[in-house]
């Protein structure tokens, strides 16, 4: 089973893909996402990203605040800036 992941600026589409773990920083903590976790949403804080693909690659990506959404193996990451 994989997670259905897609990081999103306002300007473009940073990563969409199916990855087998996602981690990232919200204001309730650090807050790591496997397959067939609980429906949440998140208020990221300024951070890191970790996305691990189903190819075994990570992917960091450094974000500006924004939300997190997990529902039904599909997350959702929506920021304001990332580099």
């Amino acid at each position: 089973m994989a997670l259905n992941v897609e990081l999103v600026s306002p300007t473009q589409q940073v990563w969409s893909g199916q990855a087998t773990f996602v981690s990232a920083r919200t204001t309730e903590g650090d807050l790591g996402v496997l397959p067939d976790h609980a429906p949440l949403f998140g208020v990221l804080v300024d951070g890191a990203v970790s996305i691990k693909a189903i190819d075994g690659t990570t992917k960091e990506f450094n974000v500006q605040g924004g939300f997190l959404s997990v529902a039904n193996n599909r997350v959702s990451i929506l920021t304001e800036t990332v580099s």
